[in-house]
């Protein structure tokens, strides 16, 4: 995500300082993401962090309809957040596939599809109000900080799943068809707005299982918590020195993509190389939560966990953890 600390707010004309209380509520929004509903709803704790949030402000412009965006520092923030043992949630965020069937009444049953297909102008409504139902769930993911795709619905998808296969709980088809989208975060829901019946969702994250009920915004909402909680790091959480083996760096842009990768990382908080044989790096990493918290935000930004490298090329005399990784540039 590279919008976690920028947000578009109204401006109210009835305060005593118009521009400065859309700092503050921009400030909530941004604190939303990246720390979790529970701060951004405490008033007081965020004035006690922030009491002048337009000092974080790195830049700002008029929007359209009497909005104001605005862009704050992001390092520094999460060092106020830090420094006060709040939870900080980086930019490693797992990308969630959504699908969405809804069921109109009448027949009507449609899979909501990332983009609208062509229709004849008789079926304009039920492509608006797809467009609209997707929409809302867009825009609570922004707002979270929250990336998500919907399938392409293309040729394989309509061969190899059905509205039928969503919302009648065929669970392993659904998730058979989700394995080309590459994707570790899978939210499945069944809609029927004309009908009394509730909404049904399914939340698939690694091996868990999730069941909601509920609006769009409201489960939205939900898996944002759930993932908030897997990837945040507390700023009271001690730091941990681990030995962070990576094969597979044989190109100087390799290398780079590595050394990016690690910077961006919020668990981390220094690295250094420590060793170079071959195509394998060894980095010496503080890791802010351990060494579990570590794999997993390795493993959710694209280096694939190995069992173990061969003892020829690489020793392991330290007594502080080792992970080993692999890097691939495809």
């Amino acid at each position: 995500m590279t919008t976690l600390y920028t947000a578009q707010v109204v401006v109210d004309e009835d305060e005593d300082d118009p521009r400065q209380a859309a700092y503050e509520a921009a400030l909530v929004e941004v604190l939303l993401r990246v720390s979790g509903s529970a701060l951004s709803t405490d008033a007081e704790m965020i004035e006690l962090l922030f009491p002048n949030p337009s000092s974080y402000v790195v830049q700002f412009r008029p929007g359209p309809e009497d909005t104001l965006w605005v862009s704050f520092d992001g390092e520094a923030v999460e060092q106020a957040l830090r420094q006060a043992g709040q939870s900080v949630w980086g930019a490693d965020r797992p990308l969630t596939l959504v699908w969405l069937a809804v069921d109109w009444g009448q027949g009507n049953r449609e899979i909501i599809g990332a983009d609208d297909p062509e229709r004849r102008r008789d079926a304009a409504r039920s492509i608006d109000r797809n467009r609209l139902l997707r929409q809302r769930v867009l825009d609570v993911a922004e707002r979270r900080g929250l990336p998500v795709v919907f399938p392409l619905l293309d040729t394989d998808d309509l061969q190899n799943i059905s509205f039928s296969d969503i919302c009648g709980g065929f669970d392993e088809q659904m998730l058979e068809a989700s394995r080309r989208y590459d994707v570790s975060s899978i939210l499945a829901g069944c809609i029927r707005p004309l009908s009394s019946q509730r909404n049904r969702w399914s939340y698939y994250f690694g091996i868990e299982e999730r069941t909601y009920n509920g609006e769009p915004e409201q489960v939205v909402s939900h898996v944002a918590d759930v993932l908030a909680a897997e990837f945040s790091v507390s700023g009271s959480a001690p730091l941990e020195v681990i030995e962070l083996d990576v094969a597979g760096i044989d190109t100087v842009t390799a290398y780079g993509a590595v050394q990016k990768l690690l910077s961006d990382l919020t668990v981390i908080e220094t690295f250094v190389v420590t060793e170079v044989r071959g195509d394998l790096v060894r980095y010496r990493v503080e890791a802010r939560g351990g060494s579990e918290r570590l794999r997993r935000a390795l493993q959710f930004n694209g280096l694939i966990e190995q069992n173990g490298f061969d003892n020829d090329t690489m020793s392991i005399d330290s007594l502080n953890p080792s992970l080993d990784f692999f890097y691939s540039a495809e």
